[in-house]
C-alpha cells in the first residue's frame, strides 16, 4: 500500500469536518426558543446532513484499509469473505464524480459568479453575502471540500489496480537467453547417475 494513499484516505474526512462543524455551529447559534415544526424538521435534517457527510468521507479510508478488500467477521454470512472489487469501485467512483461535479466545478463557478445554477443572483442572506470574519469563516469551512472528489477518484483508481494486481497473479518467470549455469536455483554442475552437465 503506497503511503501517499494512506496519507489521501486519512485525510478525506478532515476535509469533510470543518463544513460539518460550521452547520452545527449556525444551527446551534441561532434561537430555536419556540420554533415551528418546520424548524425543528430542518434542524434534524441539518444534523442528519452533518453525519451521513462524515460517514460518506470515512468511506475513503476503506479504500486503503482491510475490511475495504475483505468483509469484517461481525458481518452476517459476509464476514471473512473477499469484496468484490466492483462492489467498491463502482459506488466510489460514482461518488467522485458527483463530489467533482458538485464541490469542485459548481462551486467554484457559483462562487466566482456569485450565482445560483440557474443564473440568479445568490440571496441576500447567503453565508458569502455577510461581511467581515462569517465570510472569511465560511470560506474557510467550505473551501476542504474542492478536492474531496478528484482525492476520492485517486484512492479508487489506486485501490482497482491494486487489487487488479492481486488478483492477476506472479508472472512465469522467463527462460529466454538463460543457460543452466545462469539460473540460480539450477547449479552449473550436478552429479546424478555418474552424469555431468557444465555450463559451457
Amino acid at each position: 500500500m503506497p503511503r501517499w494513499a494512506r496519507r489521501v484516505a486519512y485525510a478525506v474526512p478532515l476535509l469533510v469536518l470543518p463544513s460539518g462543524i460550521w452547520r452545527l455551529g449556525v444551527l446551534f447559534a441561532a434561537d430555536k426558543r419556540g420554533g415551528s415544526i418546520a424548524d425543528w424538521a430542518m434542524n434534524g435534517y441539518v444534523v442528519l446532513l452533518t453525519l451521513i457527510s462524515e460517514v460518506l468521507a470515512f468511506t475513503a479510508v476503506g479504500l486503503v484499509a482491510r475490511w475495504g478488500e475483505v468483509f469484517p467477521r461481525w458481518m452476517p454470512g459476509l464476514g471473512g469473505r473477499r469484496v468484490p472489487t466492483a462492489a467498491a469501485v463502482v459506488p466510489a467512483t460514482i461518488g467522485a464524480t458527483i463530489l467533482t461535479l458538485v464541490f469542485t466545478v459548481i462551486a467554484i463557478i457559483t462562487t466566482v459568479t456569485q450565482s445560483k445554477t440557474n443564473g440568479d443572483p445568490l440571496p441576500a442572506n447567503f453565508p458569502s453575502k455577510a461581511d467581515g470574519w462569517e465570510t472569511v469563516y465560511f470560506y474557510a469551512s467550505y473551501a476542504p471540500l474542492v478536492p474531496w472528489g478528484p482525492m476520492l477518484g485517486i484512492l479508487t483508481y489506486a485501490y482497482w489496480r491494486r487489487r487488479r494486481s492481486a488478483t492477476a497473479g506472479p508472472l512465469m518467470p522467463s527462460t529466454a537467453g538463460s543457460a543452466l549455469g545462469d539460473r540460480p536455483d539450477v547449479p552449473a554442475s550436478t552429479d546424478k547417475g555418474h552424469h555431468h552437465v557444465t555450463a559451457c
